[in-house]
C-alpha cells in the first residue's frame, strides 16, 4: 500500500508542473510565430524548438524534487518547503503571461527576478528536508537565471 501510494504521489506531482507547463503554453504557443517572432533578440537567444524539450525535463525534474520532499516528510512535515515550490510555480505560469500575452517585457523582467528568488527559496527549504530535491532544482535554477538575461536583453533591445 505504501509503494501503491509513493507512486501515485509522484504522479500527482508530475501532473501539477506539466499542468504548469500546459497553462503557461497556452499563453506562449500563440505568440511565438507572430509577436515574439518580430522582437528584436540577442544573438545568443536559442533556436524556439530547444524550449519545449528543456521546460520538459525541467517540470520533470521539478516533479521529480517535489515527491522527493513529500515521500521524505510528507504534506505536514514539509508544508513551507512545499508552499513555496507551488507558489513559484505559480509565479513560473504568471511569467508566461506577463511576457507572451501582455507583452510587458520590463514587467517580466520584475517578476522573474521575484521567481529566481523563490525558486532559490524552495531549493534552500528542499535542502533543509532532502538534499537531493535541492540539486534537482538546481538545472531550473540555471535555466531560469539564463532566462532571465535573456528576458533583459529582449527588453532592453525592444524597448
Amino acid at each position: 500500500m505504501i509503494r501503491f501510494q509513493s507512486v501515485m504521489a509522484l504522479a500527482i506531482w508530475t501532473l501539477i508542473c506539466l499542468g504548469a507547463a500546459v497553462v503557461g503554453s497556452r499563453f506562449t504557443t500563440p505568440e511565438i510565430g507572430g509577436w515574439y517572432l518580430a522582437l528584436r533578440k540577442p544573438s545568443w537567444n536559442p533556436p524556439n524548438w530547444v524550449f519545449a524539450p528543456v521546460w520538459t525535463l525541467l517540470y520533470l525534474s521539478m516533479a521529480t524534487a517535489a515527491w522527493l520532499v513529500w515521500r521524505r516528510a510528507g504534506i505536514s512535515g514539509a508544508k513551507p518547503a512545499l508552499a513555496l515550490f507551488i507558489l513559484q510555480l505559480a509565479l513560473n505560469v504568471g511569467w508566461s503571461a506577463i511576457f507572451f500575452r501582455a507583452h510587458r517585457t520590463g514587467l517580466a523582467f520584475a517578476e522573474i527576478i521575484v521567481l529566481w528568488l523563490l525558486i532559490l527559496a524552495t531549493a534552500v527549504a528542499f535542502s533543509a528536508v532532502e538534499r537531493a530535491a535541492a540539486w534537482l532544482m538546481a538545472p531550473y535554477l540555471g535555466w531560469v537565471t539564463f532566462a532571465a538575461a535573456l528576458n533583459y536583453s529582449i527588453w532592453k533591445l525592444n524597448g
